[in-house]
């Protein structure tokens, strides 16, 4: 019998780690309500916190990209999800809001920042000569795949005992995965004596910069990157992403549908719904992304996405569960489909050597849209007692970034100087 590829086992691992740290980023959603109640604070200020959160494992990318070539994969993994596991430890003991912020804001953020981010691309780029466009399909859904499996049981544990016990669940599948990756994770495939998955013969590698401080190569691979136009154009798109994705559904969905009376769990149910098609959606995105155009994969997936969210207030408004079943479905196929196909023209544009750090940089863009929804959900609700002027604008914005992506010029090489940015 064949021996399967070693690289597919890490791809599993990196699956599996990207959803503790997913599920922790999404159920964000399912702790607003609980810890207004039990501890009193304004939604606004918990808000804050995931805001901060989703911001600063954005604003990390670039810096873990950099790192990940001077102190290795392995020991990367291990770092971050230590940090993690810290940041849900800590929420046991936490009682006032700014020590909700420092622990959901910056030791979780921290802590997130590689597997949400960089991660994905540098296992795809390491590790796959070819199938690389599905495998960060793969990675992409399996923050869907947490969400879909995770979700409803983190909702029923609240609501059955409390939060406290949700958070030990998410706790004890931490520590699981920092096991495993202490155990089976390798730096390369020459660590298990193989080539990438699909490479015939070696090829060698540029080692220049790996020695170079990680913060330097970072912001040299931005102060390259502002100069191309596209660059400018992937930011602005990913920006309404974020701010369409994890900053709003992923944040305020929850508590938009209990604020037209529906309980935490079917709510929590319908936003793992859009897990399953997430799922479906963002693999096929990634095998769609090997094939097509990639410009014109997001043109109509952030079309849709915008008509989406338009048509979100409406359903809750007229109570129609069918209409609701509809959005879930719909939305979900689309939620990370994007993801895949912005890697891809980044790796075009920029090359493949280049592309980690200068998408840790998008990503960036992506999370500070994402923190701006995060944080401006909750202001829109407070002034409005409503969330549905949140999701109108964000259709709205969604439409104008497949108008970003559209005007990007199609190109194979690399409008970029080799100084300065290493391979990620």
């Amino acid at each position: 019998m064949k021996r399967i590829h070693y690289s597919w086992f890490i791809l599993s691992i990196t699956f599996f780690s990207i959803i503790v740290a997913g599920i922790v980023m999404s159920s964000s959603g399912v702790f607003i309500d609980p810890f207004e109640k039990e501890f009193g604070w304004d939604r606004s200020v918990i808000a804050l916190a995931f805001a901060i959160s989703m911001f600063l494992f954005g604003i990390s990318g670039p810096f873990m990209a950099a790192l990940l070539n001077v102190i290795g994969l392995k020991k990367m993994m291990i770092v971050s999800m230590t940090t993690l596991l810290t940041g849900i430890i800590l929420t046991f003991i936490m009682n006032q809001s700014w020590q909700m912020i420092i622990i959901w804001g910056l030791i979780i953020g921290l802590g997130s920042s590689l597997f949400l981010t960089v991660l994905s691309p540098y296992v795809a780029n390491h590790w796959f000569e070819k199938r690389r466009g599905l495998a960060v399909g793969i990675l992409t859904a399996s923050t869907a795949t947490g969400q879909l499996i995770l979700l409803p049981v983190l909702a029923a544990i609240i609501d059955q005992y409390s939060w406290r016990w949700a958070i030990g669940l998410i706790m004890i599948l931490s520590f699981t995965m920092l096991i495993i990756i202490f155990l089976f994770i390798k730096n390369t495939p020459k660590d298990v004596g193989i080539l990438p998955y699909g490479l015939e013969e070696e090829i060698q590698e540029s080692h220049e910069g790996q020695k170079e401080n990680p913060i330097v190569v970072a912001f040299n691979g931005l102060f390259e990157a502002v100069k191309v136009k596209e660059f400018w154009l992937l930011s602005g798109s990913f920006f309404i992403c974020g701010l369409s994705t994890s900053g709003l559904i992923g944040t305020h969905f929850i508590s938009y549908c209990i604020s037209f009376g529906i309980p935490l769990v079917t709510a929590a149910s319908f936003l793992s719904f859009m897990g399953i098609f997430n799922l479906v959606g963002t693999t096929l995105s990634g095998w769609l992304s090997d094939r097509f155009d990639n410009r014109w994969l997001l043109f109509w997936y952030y079309g849709l996405r915008g008509a989406s969210l338009v048509l979100l207030p409406y359903a809750l408004t007229e109570g129609s569960t069918t209409m609701l079943v509809i959005f879930t479905m719909f939305y979900g196929l689309d939620w990370i489909a994007t993801v895949p196909p912005t890697i891809g023209i980044s790796r075009q544009i920029f090359g493949t050597n280049k592309s980690g750090i200068i998408y840790g940089w998008i990503y960036a863009s992506h999370q500070a849209g994402a923190a701006v929804a995060a944080y401006g959900g909750g202001l829109i609700y407070k002034f409005f007692n409503t969330y549905t002027w949140a999701f109108f604008l964000a259709g709205v914005f969604c439409l104008l970034a497949s108008l970003f992506v559209i005007i990007i010029k199609k190109q194979h090489s690399s409008q970029l100087t080799k100084e300065g940015v290493m391979n990620v």
